[in-house]
């Protein structure tokens, strides 16, 4: 089959499955762009950063770091934690990277939540190359945060409007993803012993210092009971 008839038959069979991503990202990324320029930054800044970092909610957390003193111990280890999951999210996907080439170092760059469940859960059809099918999943979901991002940065620098009470809308974002996988989940111990922890934390370390140490201690609680919440014993 000749390359751009290769190309295009699986960008076409690609699109139609990240549609839903289009419309969340769009949306989500204007408010990001706005929310940047709320904080006095120019259109440049959300666009390059939803380019090379694209990280989604760490992105809301970085525009505050900008903000900070400098602290690259404290924005890693809060990077580390927030994006977690994405360890794991490469070691599952590693066979289906396998021999596709040099399109997996920008595959492993952009992958994100909504890219590793279409492409770890989509039976691509026989006849579509399953690497270039990967490859435009990842490419379009990533141009739909940068489009997102760059509308919601350039109305923000072009329009005047009243930005206040825009910084909750990062707060919002986790509100929603905890309210969603709650309702996802019948086991709530993971999401009881994050909020307990956290509280707990608020109130020995304030409300500046409380995030790594709350990380820290969740990640290793859950660690040591792991083993127990597979086999279903510890049961909310």
């Amino acid at each position: 089959m000749d390359k751009n008839k290769k190309l295009k038959r699986a960008f076409v069979t690609a699109f139609p499955h990240t549609v839903p991503i289009l419309a969340g990202f769009v949306f989500l990324g204007i408010a990001y762009g706005i929310y940047m320029n709320s904080l006095g930054f120019n259109a440049l800044y959300p666009i390059f950063m939803s380019f090379f970092i694209f990280a989604g909610s760490m992105e809301f957390v970085a525009a505050n770091f900008l903000l900070m003193s400098f602290n690259p111990l404290n924005a890693f280890l809060l990077t580390l934690m927030v994006n977690a999951r994405h360890l794991f999210y490469g070691i599952s996907m590693l066979g289906k990277y396998n021999g596709v080439g040099t399109k997996q170092f920008y595959m492993i760059f952009g992958l994100c939540d909504e890219s590793f469940a279409i492409n770890g859960t989509v039976n691509v059809p026989d006849d579509i190359d399953k690497g270039w099918f990967m490859f435009f999943v990842t490419l379009l979901n990533h141009s739909y945060w940068v489009i997102g991002a760059a509308i919601g940065g350039i109305f923000g620098s072009l329009v005047t409007m009243n930005t206040e009470g825009l910084e909750f809308v990062m707060t919002g974002l986790f509100v929603v993803i905890f309210i969603e996988q709650w309702m996802k989940q019948k086991n709530h111990t993971s999401a009881l012993i994050g909020v307990g922890i956290s509280a707990t934390c608020l109130i020995i370390f304030g409300g500046t210092n409380f995030i790594i140490p709350s990380m820290l201690l969740i990640l290793g609680i859950l660690t040591l009971i792991r083993k127990q919440m597979d086999k279903g014993e510890v049961m909310t």
